[in-house]
């Protein structure tokens, strides 16, 4: 009895999963919410450590290193894309080498080197430029090549420690739940959700209480709090080890996807056969001893299929199991889906750039003697991503899943899609809201002078609050998509996709500000942004911004109608789907016998 309780649903994963020593690990034992937990409240100190550095680093820029506003946002965007660019390199690290567990701990022990290194940068007089109360940066006192020196390189050390941490601690709270396991399954359907919604709250303490630390108490203990936090949040997840469930590291997943594609094209010449049973494939064995899983072959990327096909060679470049091209094939075929997120990623950019900075010319008096510190009201696009959130996974997919049968409520690319449009909308109505901003300023003769705005800062709340509702659709479901979609031995690898997009949405920001404020400045212009906001023309940016937001939405839609969702490795997905259809009827039955 013992034995058969041990290989039932209470005894060991189906996934592979094993223990820090490579043993398999009991289903009650490890893993699920328990473990996750010790993963979740670390990122929420993480969170408020990194949100609490990158959401007003433009304002330390601007007002202790005196740059200018296209520089000084360009300097924020910079940065940020490398920190959502360096996770493919840890990425590869976890996949390949070390695993996701001491990867992260690695990681971690960097990123806390780079906090405490920005803390003292931020500390010491003789690392930052002397204090100047001129408005305008140009009349003041550049930091010098040292103190530049020692602060951007603690910024890029924090970055290069997010590298290995961002990409895998999502991972390695999903891995806490069994692919094989329909109750299991059906936690991990809700796994990214909740996990967007507990890391804001720390998202939302760096947003407000740490930004008016930082400009009303000094930005020592500005800095100095999300260090300590960050320093605690290790602590938290070290805590959380003989609980976590493990993925073994599978190999360098760029090394196999290379093999797969020279060998395709060194055989180009090659008929691929009719029946899929021909082609190369390593026994069901091979797969189940290793924890690993079989893919069918599919007509997708039919030419791929050539990397497969027998020949006198058995060379690694040569000829590939069917496996291996299908894993191939899965990550390119999320590739036009990842392009297809840069630009929304590049309207993120803007959260921490123009529009703090659009909050500095606004009348920022609340009550009493309180002034809201500019940086803070992207708080709430932090409140509105956590109510939205709750809808969507409360009322939203309740109701709509009774039509579509899909436990998700709708598909993954379909929730991207409407946070895609949610974009369109946030860009026109910065763009409207800057505009009645510049009448107001021009009326009051403040397009010379560049003075404070008599508006309040709340006028820009719709773009910020907008922009958290775009957030629940799009940014949970682009994280969840990138995980699920990929193949099981690359799942930090497809994590690391979330992150580059918005990497990549950053340098795109970067190099479209610079470019709009150089060309609209030739020929004897203005230009549309200059260091005075009050005689730039953002509104017509945010408007530009708008119309290549409903291009990309015409490129996405193009994109998924030819994306071929991956197959399941286990059939639980299924399950929960028969069982949902199974309630309805039931609920059904239920009305017509009261009727």
């Amino acid at each position: 009895m013992a034995g058969e309780e041990e290989s039932g649903q209470d005894g060991y994963t189906k996934d592979g999963t094993v223990d820090l020593k490579g043993n398999p690990v009991l289903r009650s034992k490890r893993g699920g919410w328990t473990a996750c937990s010790f993963v979740v409240v670390y990122e929420v100190f993480e969170r408020m450590a990194y949100y609490g550095i990158s959401s007003n680093l433009i304002i330390y820029l601007t007002n202790k290193l005196h740059q200018g506003t296209v520089k000084s946002a360009n300097n924020v965007t910079n940065w940020v894309g490398t920190v959502w660019m360096t996770p493919i390199l840890g990425a590869y690290v976890a996949d390949a080498l070390l695993g996701r567990y001491w990867t992260f701990l690695i990681a971690s022990a960097i990123y806390l080197m780079g906090m405490s290194l920005l803390t003292v940068a931020v500390s010491v007089d003789g690392l930052k430029p002397p204090h100047c109360v001129d408005k305008n940066p140009a009349n003041c006192e550049k930091a010098n090549t040292v103190q530049l020196a020692v602060f951007f390189g603690a910024l890029y050390t924090l970055a290069v420690g997010t590298g290995g941490t961002k990409p895998n601690i999502s991972t390695i709270g999903a891995d806490q739940f069994d692919e094989f396991d329909p109750k299991e399954k059906a936690q991990k359907l809700s796994f990214f959700n909740w996990w967007m919604f507990s890391i804001f709250f720390g998202t939302l303490f760096a947003n407000t209480v740490l930004v008016y630390i930082q400009d009303n108490v000094g930005w020592t203990l500005g800095y100095g709090l999300p260090t300590a936090g960050l320093a605690i949040s290790i602590i938290i997840f070290l805590a959380g080890t003989p609980f976590y469930r493990h993925k073994k590291p599978t190999g360098s997943p760029f090394t196999k996807m290379a093999k797969v594609i020279v060998a395709a094209l060194r055989k180009w010449r090659v008929t691929v056969p009719v029946d899929p049973k021909q082609l190369y494939e390593l026994d069901l064995q091979e797969y189940t001893k290793k924890g690993k899983y079989r893919i069918d072959s599919t007509p997708s990327i039919r030419f791929l299929n050539k990397a497969c096909v027998k020949t006198d060679s058995t060379s690694p470049w040569m000829l590939c199991p069917v496996t291996q091209v299908e894993e191939t094939k899965q990550i390119l075929r999320m590739i036009p889906i990842l392009i297809a997120t840069f630009v929304p990623s590049t309207m993120i950019a803007q959260i921490n750039t123009l529009f703090i900075k659009q909050g500095t010319t606004l009348n920022r008096h609340v009550v009493n003697n309180f002034n809201i510190p500019p940086a803070s009201l992207a708080g709430f696009v932090t409140l509105s991503m956590l109510l939205s959130v709750v809808i969507y996974d409360r009322v939203f997919v309740k109701i709509i899943r009774k039509r579509t049968k899909n436990p998700r409520g709708i598909s993954l690319l379909q929730r991207m899609g409407i946070g895609m449009i949610f974009h369109i909308g946030i860009m026109v109505v910065a763009s409207m809201t800057e505009r009645y901003r510049l009448k107001v300023a021009k009326d009051h003769g403040l397009d010379v002078t560049g003075g404070q705005v008599p508006l309040s800062i709340f006028i820009l709340l719709p773009q910020f609050i907008l922009m958290g509702t775009a957030d629940a659709f799009l940014e949970v479901a682009k994280i969840e998509f990138f995980y699920d979609q990929a193949p099981e031995s690359m799942k930090s690898l497809g994590t690391s996709y979330a992150m580059t997009t918005l990497g990549a949405g950053n340098f795109i920001s970067s190099f479209l500000l610079s470019t709009v404020s150089r060309v609209t400045k030739e020929n004897g212009h203005h230009g549309w942004i200059q260091n005075n906001l009050n005689a730039s023309h953002l509104d017509y940016y945010y408007a530009f911004l708008a119309i290549l937001n409903c291009f990309n939405f015409i490129f996405f839609l193009v994109v998924i109608k030819f994306y071929v969702y991956r197959a399941e490795v286990s059939d639980s997905l299924r399950l929960l789907g028969e069982e949902l259809g199974a309630s309805n009827h039931r609920v059904t039955d239920q009305e017509t016998a009261t009727i």
